[in-house]
């Protein structure tokens, strides 16, 4: 209820609907609101008029009506409407607040009509006076009858007056003496408002009291306040009442609209069954806005669980934030340490060299002083022979010492400067490009099962990212089991994402999945899907791997050759599983030629009889006799040819790893072949003097039990 108060409040004055009057744009407003937004406007004759239509403005606040622009019918696409005359499409003018108002329509002849103002009826209308709705900004200029020309909203005024009601003080037991207590039912036979004890002591549910009705006190009183339905008169003919609806006009009329009005010629209705149509449409349109409604109140949750979501998201990946900042400060100190460490080494080698080199010339000089100091003693003796003993070696000693400081002895050997520069510039170019990047794995992407098949047996999957999914994604693998409950193995790695995957088992049941990976790693898989493929192969043969000589015809089921020499044609299909069996009719036979039928892997020889290399496994049949043939040997010749409508039988049993002929229903021979393992295609070779047709989805002959060693065999 509360939501709906809105809707029960007039746009002009904000309070409850008072009055309420239907403007023709559909929008409600209240009568005295009404008549305090009327414009005057201005004589288009009198310039003086214009100047002063501002006298007719009321002191309604255009604030919000400077706004709103006002239409000519034109423009608006509104006529007349009960007390409207339609605006002329003559250029308008203002008033002085700038509202736009247009010069008084042409008059247009109307019955004239004597009534008597009845008591408490509107006072006149100013002459020419224009109304703009305070909602749409649509206005129109009234006729004589001013607002009496527009319908009351008694609906509207109804449901204002229960919802006021129902907001209203509890109300208060009849019947107790004193302090009375809030009253709980009403009886609406007695007309009384109970509360617990006095209904259960003054109307108990017994005797002639059982048959009254007792109801909430909201509701008995509006059943006591609620006036018998009054019956609503016509605007065009106020003592008239409206009993029918115009449907071309779409709106009530009485019966002398139709007799004397404009809707004498107009589709009309009964009153009351429309009534009961337009409650049923209304209640039909609820109920798709009431499902709109249900779905937006489930968005509202979504979005406020996104919320609570957004704001633990923040908190942990702001959390996550300061701990990779820490972690990147802390590298940065330990590597500040390592830093100063290697300063300190280079420090301490340094001052060792220097001081070790202090020392060595410190020594070396008290050597060369204590030497000149001899020296200069030794030349002031005067004993010359004494002198001469002495002097050669004294010479040499000095010219050793000299060259002992010789060249580089008094250069340091080390430089007071540090060679070390901090390398700072690409570290700091790389904190200041330290920005956020899409580091997750993607999400699980979603398959889209309208669009996943299968056909034969073959697998069509398709899947997308999540709709809200903003992680880039570089690629996807799809994964299949073996269809016999296997391991999951891959089968696509790509960018795409369709896939068909072709050659699966028959009659066989597949998982699959799909993830999705980035640079960062990849994400987790999707649901698994699980697929069934055909239980019978429905196969032709392929045009893609025959040879160049076969001629293909009846799309793709009958076969021959345009030469003499026997090529081979293979079906579209593989089989490495299950029981499969297909039969071939001769069309043509001319001049007894010798075609082979059989199967083959898949790079067989496709110009050479069929058998003739490793490749095929084939019986080839005249019109005598057949043999059977695996690369170029030639066993168990058998009585019994072929000829024109001839039927060939090929019976393959991967649960006994068998091959088995037959001609013409009849088993033709012993087994075959046996030891088959892995795929193998349907194959036949032919010349030009025979044609053949395919036929598939056969089953297999009655005389033949298949083997059980596989559970999940197939009859094709």
């Amino acid at each position: 209820m509360d939501e709906m108060e809105e809707e029960l409040k007039c746009p002009v004055c904000g309070s409850f609907y008072r009055e309420p009057i239907i403007l023709p744009c559909s929008h409600n407003i209240c009568l005295a609101c009404a008549r305090n937004i009327l414009v005057q406007t201005p004589d288009a004759e009198s310039p003086q008029s214009s100047r002063a239509s501002g006298s007719g403005v009321s002191d309604y606040d255009y604030l919000d009506l400077d706004k709103m622009s006002l239409y000519s019918e034109a423009d608006s696409g509104y006529g007349s409407y009960g007390g409207f005359v339609s605006a002329p499409t003559t250029p308008c003018q203002k008033s002085p607040n700038g509202v736009r108002v247009f010069p008084p329509a042409v008059p247009q002849p109307q019955p004239q009509q004597h009534l008597l103002p009845q008591p408490g009826s509107l006072p006149p209308i100013p002459r020419n006076s224009c109304i703009t709705c305070p909602q749409c900004h649509r206005s129109l200029i009234l006729d004589d009858r001013g607002l009496r020309g527009f319908p009351k909203n008694r609906v509207l005024e109804g449901v204002v007056d229960r919802y006021q009601q129902s907001k209203a003080a509890a109300l208060k037991c009849q019947l107790c003496e004193k302090s009375p207590k809030e009253a709980t039912v009403m009886c609406e036979q007695c007309d009384v408002f109970y509360c617990d004890p006095c209904r259960l002591r003054c109307h108990p549910p017994r005797g002639p009291l059982a048959k009254h009705r007792l109801v909430p006190p909201a509701q008995g009183r509006i059943s006591r306040r609620t006036s018998p339905r009054k019956i609503s008169t016509c605007t065009e003919h106020e003592l008239e009442n409206l009993s029918m609806y115009c449907v071309q006009c779409k709106t009530p009329v009485c019966y002398q609209c139709l007799e004397e009005g404009k809707h004498g010629t107009h589709e009309v209705k009964a009153l009351g069954a429309m009534w009961k149509l337009h409650k049923g449409q209304l209640s039909q349109a609820l109920n798709g806005l009431s499902d709109r409604a249900t779905e937006a109140k489930e968005f509202l949750v979504q979005l406020r669980n996104m919320v609570q979501h957004i704001q633990e998201n923040g908190v942990e990946f702001e959390a996550c934030l300061v701990a990779q900042c820490d972690a990147l400060i802390d590298a940065l100190n330990r590597r500040k340490a390592q830093l100063l460490s290697q300063v300190n080494k280079e420090h301490e080698h340094k001052l060792k060299v220097v001081r070790d080199q202090i020392s060595h010339c410190t020594v070396k000089l008290r050597q060369t002083t204590g030497l000149m100091e001899y020296c200069l003693e030794v030349i002031k003796e005067n004993d010359p022979s004494g002198f001469l003993q002495i002097s050669d070696a004294l010479i040499r000693r000095v010219h050793m010492t000299e060259g002992q400081w010789g060249k580089g002895t008094l250069t340091p050997r080390m430089t007071s400067d540090f060679d070390l520069t901090l390398d700072s510039g690409p570290l700091l170019q790389t904190i200041h490009q330290l920005d956020f990047v899409q580091m997750k794995v993607p999400a699980a992407p979603m398959l889209q099962l309208e669009e996943c098949c299968t056909q034969n047996n073959s697998a069509t999957l398709s899947w997308k990212q999540p709709p809200l999914s903003t992680i880039t994604v570089d690629g996807y693998i799809l994964e299949l089991d073996d269809g016999n409950g296997g391991p999951f193995r891959e089968v696509y790695v790509g960018t795409e994402t369709i896939c068909t995957v072709d050659g699966l088992h028959f009659n066989s049941t597949y998982k699959s999945r799909v993830k999705a990976f980035n640079g960062s790693g990849v994400g987790q898989y999707s649901k698994t899907l699980i697929m069934q493929t055909s239980e019978i192969a429905w196969f032709t043969f392929d045009p893609a791997s025959a040879h160049p000589d076969i001629i293909f015809s009846n799309d793709n089921l009958t076969v021959t050759c345009n030469s003499y020499d026997d090529r081979v044609v293979m079906g579209n299909s593989s089989f490495s599983r299950g029981v499969h069996y297909w039969e071939m009719t001769v069309d043509r036979y001319d001049n007894h030629p010798d075609p082979a039928f059989g199967i083959a892997r898949g790079d067989v020889l496709k110009d050479v009889m069929l058998g003739k290399d490793d490749k095929a496994w084939a019986m080839y049949v005249d019109n005598n006799r057949s043999w059977f043939m695996h690369n170029n040997s030639h066993t168990n010749r058998t009585d019994g040819g072929i000829a024109k409508g001839a039927t060939i039988g090929v019976l393959l049993d991967f649960t006994r790893g068998i091959l088995i002929f037959l001609i013409n229903d009849e088993q033709q021979g012993p087994v075959a072949f046996e030891g088959l393992e892995g795929a193998y295609y349907p194959a036949i070779s032919l010349n030009r003097n025979v044609q053949v047709t395919l036929h598939t989805g056969l089953p297999i002959p009655d005389f033949y039990t298949p083997g059980e060693a596989d559970p999940t065999s197939s009859v094709c």
